[in-house]
């Protein structure tokens, strides 16, 4: 669904290959998804990065790396990942934007939007803001 949206998605190859490969990792390329290799000091960058904010995993420092680049910004929902973007200067978004702006778009219906931000919420790693969520699926209401 993200990917109707027409914005180009990119993702660090060590993101993709721990975090997203095993979880639905070709379905996501075969919707779009592109997978980058950062250049040599992109990954110096994301390495610093690790040594000054330990509480991000290297996989997190790599998107914010890769970020950087012009024409990139992060999609994140994570806490000291947004806090180490601000620091940075790193244009962020995060999930509810995107899910706000498919909702604006037309390129779904309330319904679906309300059903996937719910399956969402009940994930395990799901680490958006229980007010936001909340706002939005009251605002959805499951109807289309």
């Amino acid at each position: 669904m993200a990917f109707a949206t027409g914005i180009p998605m990119v993702v660090p190859d060590l993101l993709y290959e721990k975090e997203l490969e095993a979880y639905n990792g070709p379905y996501y390329q075969a919707l779009g998804l592109q997978i980058v290799t950062l250049q040599p000091d992109e990954v110096s960058f994301a390495q610093l990065v690790k040594n000054e904010r330990k509480p991000l995993s290297l996989p997190d420092c790599f998107a914010l790396s890769c970020a950087r680049r012009p024409d990139h910004v992060l999609l994140t929902g994570d806490g000291p990942l947004r806090t180490a973007a601000k620091h940075y200067g790193v244009e962020m978004y995060g999930l509810l934007w995107l899910l706000d702006g498919l909702a604006e778009s037309g390129e779904t219906t309330h319904s679906t939007l309300h059903e996937g931000l719910t399956k969402i919420s009940q994930g395990p790693r799901c680490r958006l803001p229980r007010a936001e969520i909340q706002k939005r699926l009251k605002a959805w209401g499951g109807e289309g």
